[in-house]
């Protein structure tokens, strides 16, 4: 329902049955489940074009002379898919806080009396309670789909989370969480029962609306039959603590930070023994650190100038050579950005350089893209640079385009490994590092903040002292240089990028560090900036559409996508 949904009936489903046929009654419980679930979909005009039938789900053996046998239930996973008109108007749970008074409003299309059978409180305490949530009816469900719907043409809401496993409590914390604030909860107009009220999870969403629109929601719940259905719970706060009340008695009063360390506990306890110690302990430290406030922009330049439109506007467009090898996946981002910015993308393989079809020498850039190379089994993109350095044809050619001092190079994750073993072949990349194996030993795939330093890389002219977010996604991407080898890159400014806490500052601090470079370093560029090496994924954010968050007053262009055009005004 967060998505931009035109109709119901758009939404089609997978269903993935599971039984063991012909045991007992299961074949009959079977056969209700499939007439229950079709009757809905009819009366939703929802249709489930594929699906999997799993009707073995039992298993017998013998063990001294005795018939041993499991028989899994009977159960059903469905997903959901839909065309979605603009992923950009999606709504999520982060609560925002720059729109003034806001209102928490719970739509609760569960039972007047909450059944609470099924739920994680129910488990815990093993409760043998049969009586679980179910849809009242179809046309419950159509008038939810509709009340959303034209809050969402009204520009209504400003924050949506179903209610989720756990119920409305662990709902309210996860957008608290989300959003690193307090909230003030009342549960007055729940019933009687707060236990019942917090825990249940029953069907429902809670929404973030202004003060100011309150009540316009309030008046189109009643048009679509609603209005019963509504309760309003509260606010948030700027002060980091969450209460809930009930009958003028606070019965949870609690540091917002103290609560999300327990919701993480035991997942902090499953990375402790699956990755590095430290690394787990330094993510969980973060929680409880007022100082870190998540991800932040600031921009030195204008991210939606398009510095390379009068170059654009001659009709030139400089070809680059969109390198990929056996596993690389990120030509298609890559070869997208580029275009974007006024160059013509070719789709360059390793083996059509091999087999003589292609020649550098007809390009004036070069991009190494990333993405498991060799299935990143030959480690860090060695098994690419060998393919060069061991074939003579290959090796002149690629030497013959960095000595070329009309070209551009830009490597990005498996694309900066492979390149920073073909140093030797690049004017001026003498110091740059390798990539090794994250310090976490995880393959670490987060949107992480970096800033951009005072280097002499062309990619990066006119962005100096941004910071900004980038995507990263590798698994060996630690900096590993001899010391004397580090200190240079730093004393003749060839570090590029460094990764930064939320103040900016350049930091070691896991997972604002996701893999232990030293001196947070990020990326690398040659001595005259004409070859840029680099971990982060610039090429998958180069729209704003592309982030998983940024700020809401973005337009199209990512900030990244000047990187694209700083090379574009560079080759004219």
């Amino acid at each position: 329902m967060a998505a931009d949904i035109q109709h119901l009936s758009d939404i089609r489903l997978s269903a993935n049955w599971m039984a063991a046929a012909n045991y007992a009654n299961e074949d009959s419980i079977l056969y209700d489940t499939v007439e229950t679930l079709s009757s809905l979909c009819r009366a939703l005009n929802i249709a489930i074009p594929v699906g999997k039938d799993s009707l073995s789900m039992q298993t017998q053996w013998q063990q001294h002379d005795e018939t041993k046998q499991v028989v899994a239930p009977v159960s059903l996973i469905v997903t959901a898919f839909s065309p979605v008109r603009d992923i950009r108007t999606t709504w999520t749970p982060e609560l925002r806080l720059d729109q003034g008074e806001t209102t928490l409003v719970l739509v609760n299309l569960g039972a007047q009396t909450p059944r609470l059978g099924g739920s994680c409180l129910a488990e815990v305490f093993n409760a043998d309670d049969t009586c679980v949530p179910e849809l009242a009816s179809a046309a419950c469900l159509q008038q939810f789909f509709d009340f959303m719907q034209q809050l969402r043409s009204a520009g209504q809401v400003l924050a949506y989370h179903d209610r989720s496993d756990g119920g409305l409590w662990a709902t309210l914390c996860e957008m608290a969480f989300a959003a690193r604030c307090g909230l003030a909860i009342s549960l007055d107009e729940l019933g009687d029962d707060a236990v019942a009220s917090l825990f249940n999870e029953e069907l429902g969403a809670v929404i973030q609306v202004k003060n100011s629109d309150l009540a316009a929601v309030i008046v189109l719940s009643k048009s679509v039959g609603l209005a019963e259905k509504l309760a309003i719970l509260g606010k948030t706060c700027t002060e980091k603590n969450i209460t809930i009340s009930f009958k003028d008695n606070k019965i949870i009063n609690k540091p917002t930070a103290e609560l999300e360390e327990l919701w993480t506990n035991v997942s902090q306890h499953v990375q402790t023994l699956r990755d590095h110690p430290d690394c787990a302990a330094q993510e969980y430290q973060l929680i409880s650190d007022d100082a870190h406030t998540g991800l932040q922009v600031a921009l030195s330049y204008d991210h939606n100038e398009d510095i390379a439109a009068p170059y654009i506007a001659r009709g030139v467009r400089p070809k680059v050579a969109v390198l990929r090898e056996q596993g690389v996946n990120g030509h298609i981002e890559m070869a997208a950005a580029f275009d974007r910015a006024g160059f013509d993308a070719v789709d360059v393989h390793m083996s059509d350089l091999i087999a003589g079809s292609v020649q550098l020498e007809q390009f004036q850039a070069l991009a190494a893209c990333g993405g498991f190379s060799y299935g990143d089994v030959l480690g860090a993109g060695s098994g690419w640079a060998r393919n060069i350095l061991y074939n003579n044809h290959l090796a002149d050619q690629f030497n013959t385009f960095f000595n070329r001092a009309d070209t551009l190079t830009l490597g990005v994750c498996n694309g900066c490994q492979m390149l920073s073993q073909l140093q030797a072949m690049i004017p001026g990349a003498a110091h740059w590092p390798r990539f090794e194996r994250n310090t976490s030993e995880q393959f670490e795939a987060r949107l992480v903040n970096v800033v951009v330093t005072d280097s002499p890389s062309i990619f990066m002219q006119g962005m100096h002292n941004s910071v900004l977010p980038v995507v990263v996604a590798h698994g060996e991407g630690r900096v590993a240089a001899p010391h004397a080898s580090l200190a240079s890159l730093l004393r003749l400014q060839h570090v590029v990028l460094k990764y930064t806490d939320s103040q900016g500052q350049p930091t070691q601090h896991y997972p604002l560090n996701p893999n232990g470079s030293p001196d947070a370093i990020a990326s690398v560029c040659s001595a005259d900036g004409r070859a840029t090496i680099m971990m982060p994924h610039p090429e998958r954010l180069f729209r704003t559409v592309q982030h998983s968050w940024h700020p809401h007053d973005w337009h199209e262009d990512g900030p990244w996508l000047r990187i694209f055009r700083n090379a574009r005004v560079a080759l004219d």
